[in-house]
């Protein structure tokens, strides 16, 4: 990096994830512009077919998923049916469904890219990263060799390769997430994450030019905003310079006291200087406007955990997980309340659905092999710590650093055309 970056360079390298996308561009969406009503029944299931995606761009899903239940018992195996019902699902959040529904539809319809646009979402929309990067990266082949995808919109393009971009990322694959990424500058180049998530990309992938540039035009566009003192913020959190961070936190809050996650991540910052009574504070400011999210539940969690008050602690887990039952870190909290209070059924219970989340895990493991320690199931106990090492072994450190690591909630709200 060129010296005039200076400590602001250092403290970009050192952050972990950035502020929330731009919105693409709204509009027809993938499931949309895929499931035009001539790939339904003829006759009276295309009517019924028609107003399903009536209701469904109403926003009425019951009545849109009757619609298309309807035409899916006339037509078993329909694309179209199936794609919809997996947009109803994912309308409803319900990732998992969505996931099924999603790759039925695309087995019966290969060739639609918006069903393979909407399957990668609903991953992502788990974390699943590694998961949704072939059906993504498909879309955008699709697109550079000119073979489509016909049925996707511009936006609906640009989305499909920022998320494969955000997916490399996540994974660790940075020379693709940097290359993948490049080629939305022109859309993107005024949206902190993209320039934040391009920036150290590329500084992993040692292609200085591209990082140097990324960087220095988010420097440039970041002024006094509230959002690049959160992202500054941000990024001393990551280095341990909690100080620093609650200083740039606090005047962001000051200057936008409504800015999302800006009391999440000053309650984080509060917390690793274990200032509790002010992190709790942060926290419950952060659930007061956001109280459908699941992260400052979590991190109430993990503070009420070290605090010692282990009843309150398993109740704000609880909240996390059914605000989102795939939220590994509230899960593995869990199971660990549960162990100190020598619950250890359910804690092996916890730490098996962890465990499905994070199958390569090795905290996972070895905290699932203490538990069955403790139930006398001393040959599975062995089995778990077995696999701890062994992963170990592997070199999964980093992997897991993503996997377990507080997963950045802006970053995660990628904007949809579902």
């Amino acid at each position: 990096m060129m010296q005039k970056f200076g400590v602001r360079v250092a403290l970009l390298a050192a952050a972990i994830c950035a502020l929330g996308g731009a919105p693409f561009a709204t509009g027809q969406g993938p499931e949309k512009r895929a499931m035009i009503a001539k790939t339904a029944a003829p006759g009276h299931m295309a009517a019924v077919f028609r107003e399903g995606a009536e209701a469904l761009h109403a926003g009425d899903l019951d009545r849109a998923e009757k619609s298309f239940r309807q035409v899916l018992a006339a037509e078993p195996g329909s694309a179209a049916a199936l794609g919809n019902l997996g947009v109803v699902a994912m309308r409803r959040q319900h990732w998992g469904e969505a996931v099924r529904l999603l790759t039925q539809a695309s087995k019966a319809a290969p060739k639609v890219a918006g069903i393979r646009l909407n399957l990668g979402l609903a991953y992502y929309r788990q974390n699943r990263y590694d998961l949704a990067i072939a059906p993504l990266e498909s879309v955008v082949r699709e697109r550079a060799a000119n073979l489509g995808p016909a049925n996707l919109t511009p936006a609906s393009q640009g989305q499909a390769r920022y998320l494969l971009g955000l997916c490399y990322f996540f994974t660790g694959k940075y020379t693709e997430a940097a290359h993948t990424l490049e080629f939305l500058w022109p859309e993107q180049a005024g949206n902190f994450a993209y320039l934040y998530v391009l920036g150290v990309a590329a500084g992993h992938a040692k292609l200085p030019d591209l990082e140097k540039r990324a960087l220095d035009h988010l420097v440039k566009i970041g002024g006094d905003s509230p959002q690049f003192h959160l992202f500054m913020g941000k990024a001393h959190l990551n280095r341990d310079e909690n100080v620093e961070a609650v200083g740039e936190l606090s005047h962001a809050a000051a200057l936008d006291p409504k800015l999302p996650f800006v009391h999440f991540h000053l309650g984080v910052a509060y917390l690793k200087q274990q200032d509790y009574e002010r992190a709790k504070a942060e926290f419950q400011k952060d659930i007061a406007l956001e109280p459908d999210l699941p992260f400052s539940y979590e991190q109430l969690g993990l503070l009420l955990f070290q605090a010692g008050n282990d009843a309150d602690s398993e109740r704000s887990y609880q909240e996390a997980l059914r605000r989102d039952p795939n939220f590994l870190s509230a899960q593995l909290g869990l199971a660990r309340v549960r162990q100190r209070q020598g619950q250890y059924a359910e804690a092996l219970q916890s730490a098996e659905a962890a465990e499905k989340l994070a199958p390569e895990s090795a905290q996972v493991q070895s905290l699932k092999g203490q538990i069955l320690e403790k139930l006398g199931r001393h040959t599975l106990a062995q089995a778990a710590f077995t696999r701890y090492r062994k992963l170990l072994e592997q070199g999964r450190a980093r992997r897991e650093q993503q996997m377990e690591g507080q997963a950045d909630p802006e970053l995660m709200d990628i904007p949809s055309q579902y």
